[in-house]
């Protein structure tokens, strides 16, 4: 996977929220190997560093031919996205396209170790 880079927070003193959204993930059912799609989106509140959206998009690329399974992906999504920035808090959303007459939602949190919101 591509490296996801960072850079340094301009207010590290203050809770605000970031959300991004890619309405155009791609990987690959591990068991049919036909596409899957579906919408990512990303909602954190960040530390000390926050994401940087180019390499966003080129680690996003790289499921585009990888067998996984829905649950899997937004779980490593996740993973790798909190080992990168290490937010005070991170929301993985994974809204994937009917298939089968079955519509999807996966998703995943991370809190940081004593992190406490102000509202």
């Amino acid at each position: 996977m591509p490296s996801i880079d960072t850079f340094p927070n301009t207010y590290p003193n203050r809770d605000y929220e970031i959300t991004h959204v890619n309405p155009e993930f791609t990987s690959v059912c591990p068991v049919t190997g036909l596409p899957d799609f579906a919408t990512i989106t990303l909602y954190y509140i960040p530390d000390e560093l926050c994401i940087e959206l180019k390499s966003l998009k080129y680690y996003y690329l790289e499921f585009r031919n990888k067998g996984i399974y829905f649950e899997s992906s937004v779980n490593e999504i996740l993973d790798d996205l909190v080992e990168a920035c290490k937010p005070r808090y991170m929301k993985i959303t994974g809204e994937f396209n009917t298939r089968g007459g079955i519509h999807s939602i996966v998703e995943t949190e991370y809190y940081q170790p004593g992190w406490i919101s102000a509202e």
